[in-house]
């Protein structure tokens, strides 16, 4: 197995809305805020490459949108369609593509503009993959979602016959390797896939159940989740499961800085982590 780190570029949101109820003067300590009260946030994906597979876990925010939409995200330092550009991802290649979510920050790149004003595969050969419950979540969003879940980002999937879900079963085993777990805090039916290296070792690609590093203590819970008590004991749950393995690391998909860490418990009982440590069999690009 094969695995690497895929820039898909940086964007702003709101620090308040990143961190709950946690005030400012904490915060911003860890990342700090522009003049709009506005954080720096990466869009990473992980690229595997099996025997058989080349597989995209999410696509970050794409470029498909227009200028007024991503004036309020102020997206910069490349994206998914960069990388491409740069020959990191060679797109013909790619199998399968994992979408953790259908939020637009983790599904945008899924698709791109055609000549004729559609939207087509960004990756031509791959299926696209999420689950039934989630995707008809998204198709049908609440007001609180609504603004998250743009319809030219999955639906043409669906309707082009590109999209296959995966079964909600915890721990259920995607392919060989790779095993599915489920969240529902955040948003329902987020997935999270743990990817299982050759000396046993699991890489935990969190999405926006800990969308950083500095959302590892527990009542950093983002303000964007429908259900933040449920995202409280689910952190506790997956925390338990993480340090049951006898190597495993996390992978934070939004975090300006640290792609990797490792979860520990400190003298005082309190979770932390270790973010100088990385697995051994990853690449950055």
């Amino acid at each position: 197995m094969k695995i690497k780190v895929v820039n898909g570029g940086k964007f702003k949101l709101d620090g308040g809305a990143m961190f709950g109820v946690v005030p400012k003067s904490m915060w911003n300590k860890l990342n700090p805020s522009d003049e709009n009260n506005m954080c720096t946030w990466s869009t990473r994906l992980l690229y595997i490459e099996t025997e058989n597979r080349k597989i995209l876990i999410d696509t970050g925010l794409g470029t498909k949108q227009n200028e007024k939409f991503f004036s309020h995200f102020y997206p910069h330092d490349g994206n998914l369609h960069t990388a491409i550009d740069q020959e990191v991802i060679d797109v013909e290649s790619i199998t399968d593509v994992f979408l953790t979510h259908l939020h637009f920050d983790h599904c945008g790149g899924a698709l791109k503009n055609a000549e004729d004003g559609s939207q087509i595969p960004t990756f031509p050969n791959a299926i696209y993959w999420s689950n039934e419950q989630h995707f008809n979540w998204a198709y049908t969003p609440n007001d609180r979602e609504k603004a998250s879940f743009l319809h030219e980002n999955f639906v043409p999937l669906r309707d082009q016959g590109r999209l296959k879900f995966i079964p909600l079963i915890q721990g259920v085993e995607w392919i060989p390797g790779i095993m599915v777990h489920y969240f529902f805090g955040h948003t329902d039916a987020m997935m999270v896939p743990e990817i299982i290296l050759h000396d046993g070792s699991s890489i935990f690609y969190c999405a926006d159940l800990l969308p950083s590093s500095y959302h590892v203590k527990m009542p950093y819970v983002m303000a964007y989740d429908i259900r933040p008590l449920k995202t409280l004991e689910e952190k506790k749950r997956f925390y338990d499961m993480v340090l049951s393995k006898e190597k495993s690391y996390l992978f934070f998909e939004h975090d300006p800085v640290h792609a990797f860490g490792s979860l520990s418990i400190n003298e005082k009982g309190r979770y932390q982590v270790d973010v100088n440590t990385r697995p051994d069999a990853i690449h950055h690009l």
